[in-house]
């Protein structure tokens, strides 16, 4: 059951025909000051995060060693040069596009509407936006005004990284104040998804002290919050379990509504060959060979499927558009909370933490303690238990594990993705794209 109500009002306050994705104000339509009640365009602002759900899983994933394309041109995922570019228009620009349209709602509730809790959704998911941007294409146009200028084309220069992350902090950081967890049975934003997004986003920055901190404040707090690990690894996919006990946060899909370019998202049928682009092996041996070297019979029955003539992904059930894409969840946190102990010289605390994910999935405890031999289980264990929900490749980049786990040398511009060209033109060359592409 979908418990956030999508209103189409509010998403015509905000889409229209435009030159960028940031000017989408048309002149007929009411402006945002003229507004008094926010709902809709709070809940654009949620359902526009749908259309970044199969662009990012199969980036992060496909990109990856986990999964693989068998149709050209989309097999140049696994290039790592320029080519990968001709796959604009189905990831880049919908992903692109959706989040920033998602951002100029949010900012629309943020600088006109009185009620706190509006605002604190609000900035969460323009942080969530704004990590999952910053993620993909590096500086990316920072923009936090409802009606960016038209004439004005510098607000469209890309920002440094380490501007955007100060944003997203400071976003998430007023979210984790504004908000309590009341959000959690509904699937709207709440304090411990706030403060867990900041725990990852410094990760992500490899800030350990910082995230540290507010990783076991999630772990530490989450039976309070109703939260905790799902006793069954396949019960936390598939149709009717959206909203579970270990999830977080999850954008909610609803194949009934189709408003942006990835509503009602594909993102599980990439890898259960259901597309003619990866329908014979989407799945690679690589993964198949590292639940095996893991004795992890558990989470690989409950991933993938090797019982007929392709290998093909079972993680989603039958579930199909209707499945919610899981931006957060508890295990996720775990994990890295026990990666920032080890970094922090804890290992002891860490293989404490990494055991509660390993004993789940029936494997036995973790017992060394070389900070070195942690962080390798720890990244071993991160693929597997996150297997196909669009991690993969963004972890390795973070830890500097690309080259290693590929096999292969690989271009650092490459760990980024391209700027959709159609942005860069339509900014008239103030946007600028990614080396090597």
């Amino acid at each position: 059951m979908k418990k956030i109500n999508i209103i189409l009002l509010g998403l015509m306050l905000v889409v229209s025909a435009c030159s960028t994705d940031l000017d989408q104000s048309p002149s007929n339509i009411a402006s945002p000051e003229s507004l008094t009640d926010f709902d809709g365009v709070l809940n654009a602002a949620y359902n526009y995060q749908t259309g970044s759900a199969t662009p990012i899983a199969v980036m992060g994933d496909f990109r990856a060693d986990n999964t693989q394309f068998d149709e050209s041109p989309h097999n140049s995922f696994a290039t790592f040069n320029g080519d990968v570019s001709t796959m604009e228009g189905n990831f880049f620009q919908p992903f692109y596009a959706a989040l920033y349209k998602s951002i100029l709602s949010t900012n629309i509730v943020i600088e006109n509407s009185s009620n706190a809790r509006h605002i604190g959704e609000a900035k969460f998911l323009r942080g969530l936006a704004y990590f999952k941007l910053v993620k993909v294409f590096g500086d990316v146009t920072l923009n936090l005004s409802s009606a960016p200028s038209t004439e004005d084309t510098s607000i469209l220069k890309r920002q440094p990284v380490a501007d955007v992350y100060g944003q997203i902090i400071s976003d998430l950081t007023d979210a984790k104040s504004a908000l309590d967890n009341s959000g959690l049975s509904s699937g709207r934003a709440s304090a411990i998804a706030a403060q867990g997004l900041l725990g990852k986003v410094y990760m992500q920055m490899g800030d350990f002290m910082n995230a540290e901190s507010n990783l076991a404040a999630v772990v530490n707090g989450a039976g309070a919050a109703g939260l905790g690990l799902e006793p069954n690894f396949a019960d936390i996919f598939g149709s009717g379990t959206d909203l579970n006990t270990e999830v977080i946060f999850a954008t909610q899909i609803s194949g009934s509504i189709a408003i942006s370019d990835y509503s009602g998202t594909t993102f599980p049928l990439w890898s259960n060959g259901g597309d003619t682009k990866s329908d014979e092996d989407p799945i690679t041996a690589d993964l198949v060979n590292a639940f095996d070297a893991a004795g992890d019979t558990t989470r690989k029955n409950a991933t993938i499927d090797l019982s007929g003539p392709s290998r093909i992904a079972v993680k989603f059930g039958s579930a199909g558009a209707e499945q919610d894409f899981i931006e957060l969840r508890l295990a996720d946190v775990i994990l890295l909370y026990a990666e920032a102990l080890n970094e922090n010289g804890n290992s002891s605390s860490a293989i404490t933490q990494l055991n509660k994910i390993r004993s789940r999935a029936n494997l036995a405890n973790v017992t060394a303690t070389a900070k070195a031999t942690v962080r390798t289980a720890i990244a071993n264990e991160r693929r597997l238990e996150l297997a196909l929900e669009g991690h993969r490749w963004f972890d390795l980049v973070r830890t500097g594990a690309v080259n290693a786990e590929m096999g292969m040398t690989i271009d650092s511009n490459y760990h980024l993705f391209p700027i959709p060209t159609s942005e860069i033109f339509a900014s008239n060359g103030v946007i600028t794209q990614n080396p090597g592409y």
